[in-house]
């Protein structure tokens, strides 16, 4: 159930936050509902890379580390003092503060899947393994249940096309009832 506008959320369209273990779906879930909700999508990784916010870049992994106090500075201009419609995509969701997101949408994926999706990728042998057994432990959904509300959680499975239109319509279907409990006033 959407929360209604309140101390807690003082905008007037929500900010849904989709997370899960690289190749499960965020980005492409995140643009599909973006456009369909008429949102912002902010890709955290993407903007890391472009505004400079990146640390160092992990050889093993082959991955961009990004300098998080950085990160969250720059979202807080974007998501701390918003009216919201920012749907945001990032691989891991403990660092964001619980006030920014009203829906936290974890996708989850079959191993063998992602492990697919992850080759095709052209990702190293040691970066697969990391991100499969990330799935396996259902690392990022725990993530996500000890760093916000119940009610703000959803674990999704994203392995076909159906699923994610299923997600995406589930999203909406948030959006818009927020979006009339809310009504911008």
């Amino acid at each position: 159930m959407p929360k209604s506008k309140s101390a807690a959320t003082p905008r007037a369209r929500p900010n849904v936050l989709i997370t899960g273990t690289p190749g499960t779906g965020k980005t492409s879930l995140a643009e599909r509902v973006a456009a369909a909700c008429g949102m912002h999508h902010y890709d955290v990784s993407a903007v890391a890379k472009r505004e400079d916010m990146c640390e160092s870049f992990d050889e093993d992994l082959d991955t961009h580390v990004i300098d998080e106090d950085k990160v969250l500075d720059h979202m807080e201009e974007k998501l701390g003092a918003s009216d919201g419609g920012i749907v945001a995509d990032y691989h891991s969701c403990d660092l964001f503060p619980e006030r920014w997101y009203d829906l936290v949408v974890v996708l989850t994926c079959d191993n063998s899947i992602l492990y697919d999706r992850l080759a095709a990728r052209g990702y190293a042998e040691a970066k697969i393994t990391k991100n499969v057994e990330c799935e396996i432990f259902q690392a990022i959904a725990e993530e996500a249940r000890e760093s916000y509300a119940e009610d703000v959680v959803r674990v999704c499975a994203s392995e076909t096309i159906e699923q994610m239109e299923a997600n995406e319509a589930s999203v909406k279907a948030f959006v818009d009832a927020f979006d009339d409990g809310v009504g911008g006033a």
